[in-house]
Formats: C-alpha cells, sequence, structure tokens
C-alpha cells in the first residue's frame, strides 16, 4: 500500500523562495525613492510654514524650496517644478513626478508621486 505524502516538496518550497526574493528586493531597491519623497514631503511643510503670512510671495517660496532642496540633497526633481497656485485666499504647493528604478535587466519599477500641500 503506498501511503499518501503530505507537505511541500523541494521544487515548491523554492519556487516560494524565489517569490519572496523577488518582492524582498523589489522592497529593497524602492526604499530610497520613497526616502526622496519624504524629504520631499517635508521640505514643502517646512516652507509652508515658513510663509504662514497673509500674502505670502511666490518668488520667496521657490527661493526657499530650493535652500531646503539644497540642504536635503534632493535631486530627483527641481525645486521649480513644483507649481505654486493662490485659490481664495489660500495659496496652494503641488508636485507631480514619476521616478524610475532599475528592478532586473532593462526592467524598471515606475513608481508617480503626488502632493498638495496648503500654506494657508
Amino acid at each position: 500500500m503506498r501511503h499518501r505524502q503530505r507537505g511541500m516538496t523541494f521544487i515548491g518550497l523554492m519556487c516560494i523562495f524565489v517569490l519572496v526574493g523577488a518582492l524582498a528586493y523589489a522592497g529593497i531597491i524602492l526604499v530610497p525613492v520613497y526616502l526622496n519623497y519624504m524629504k520631499i514631503v517635508r521640505s514643502m511643510q517646512s516652507v509652508a510654514a515658513e510663509f504662514k503670512s497673509d500674502n505670502p510671495d511666490q518668488g520667496r517660496m521657490h527661493v526657499a524650496l530650493d535652500k531646503h532642496w539644497d540642504i536635503e540633497g534632493i535631486t530627483v526633481i527641481p525645486a521649480k517644478e513644483v507649481e505654486i497656485k493662490k485659490e481664495n485666499e489660500t495659496v496652494f504647493m503641488h508636485v507631480a513626478y514619476d521616478d524610475t528604478v532599475q528592478y532586473i535587466g532593462n526592467v524598471f519599477l515606475l513608481v508617480r508621486f503626488d502632493k498638495t500641500v496648503t500654506v494657508q
């Protein structure tokens, strides 16, 4: 009589290890991308806190953002690409950009970021 085997085979276990490894590798290479995004958001929030007044100047806000970009070492996107607009006595800073990271060979991971910070 044959007994019914239970459990996972070595090949099945290796397939699971490959899948988990691929996801872990993707997570590891995406960490710097998200750290850069957090630096950008922190800089925008810092500038928004500096310019809480009745009528902030957009030119001075771009200069302050540029200084924060230099201090934080942000090179993903230039500070002048942050859109500063005023609607109904409220000033908004908006940034939207894509960041790509090489995954394996000619396969890239694309991450799309979009953030709006209110000044007033």
